[in-house]
């Protein structure tokens, strides 16, 4: 700039400072890469590149390495907390209350549950690894069948006057699998994954009552699925 009486005078304006950039702590850009591969696989599928990802989020290809060294280990904390992250323990809590009447807890719980989990995010991700290398599916449905099925399993025999802790049957792991999945279905892949919308998308009410009626079907069906109860002296079948 040149040197001149106006540029001296106290009431010259100064050019704006530059913002000076935070430079992120460990954690902080470990988050920041987790976040965005969990857009980025959402959008792009499991198979898009470590490299892609770097440029989206706007850090060094190796810096995104250093973090991450294999893309494995990426989708594996994707996983954590996109898919994982999201179940509370406080649900099993409540699944496992025998103070509460067993559609009431299970209204409860799904609507909880799906409002958690039914997002693009949480869906595409599930579908794309199921396309790909199977790895989340895996993992989160072996959750659900040892966290989440075994409850339904146990509530909806108790439901039915039945206190067995037998293992599933086929029949009754069949109707396990289509109800918890057709609230899914219904709720999250329809409107999410194939964009299509529904009579009632969008309003509360008739969300729980959605729900409400696929509970009431799937303990009404049970008594007929379920191991016919032993009769015991003074407790006839």
């Amino acid at each position: 700039m040149v040197n001149t009486a106006q540029t001296r005078a106290p009431n010259a304006v100064a050019a704006p400072a530059r913002p000076v950039r935070r430079r992120l702590l460990a954690h902080e850009r470990e988050q920041q890469i987790v976040a965005g591969a969990s857009e980025f696989f959402a959008r792009r599928g499991l198979d898009a590149q470590m490299r892609e990802l770097a440029a989206e989020i706007g850090i060094a290809h190796t810096l995104l390495y250093h973090y991450f060294p294999t893309k494995q280990a990426l989708i594996e904390r994707v996983y954590d907390d996109t898919i994982a992250g999201r179940w509370e323990e406080r649900w099993e809590a409540l699944l496992d209350d025998p103070r509460l009447p067993v559609a009431d807890k299970l209204l409860a719980f799904y609507r909880d549950y799906l409002a958690a989990i039914l997002t693009a995010d949480w869906l595409r991700i599930l579908v794309y690894s199921g396309l790909s290398d199977g790895l989340i599916p895996g993992r989160y449905f072996a959750m659900v069948r040892e966290r989440l099925f075994p409850r339904l399993l146990r509530e909806a025999r108790r439901a039915a006057g039945s206190r067995s802790r037998a293992k599933a049957t086929p029949r009754e792991e069949a109707l396990l699998m289509g109800f918890h999945g057709g609230l899914i279905y219904h709720l999250g892949i329809w409107p999410l994954i194939y964009q299509q919308s529904y009579t009632g998308q969008g309003d509360a009410g008739l969300t729980d009552t959605f729900i409400a009626d696929r509970i009431q079907g799937f303990l009404a069906q049970m008594p007929q699925v379920m191991p016919a109860m032993k009769s015991t002296p003074g407790n006839p079948a």
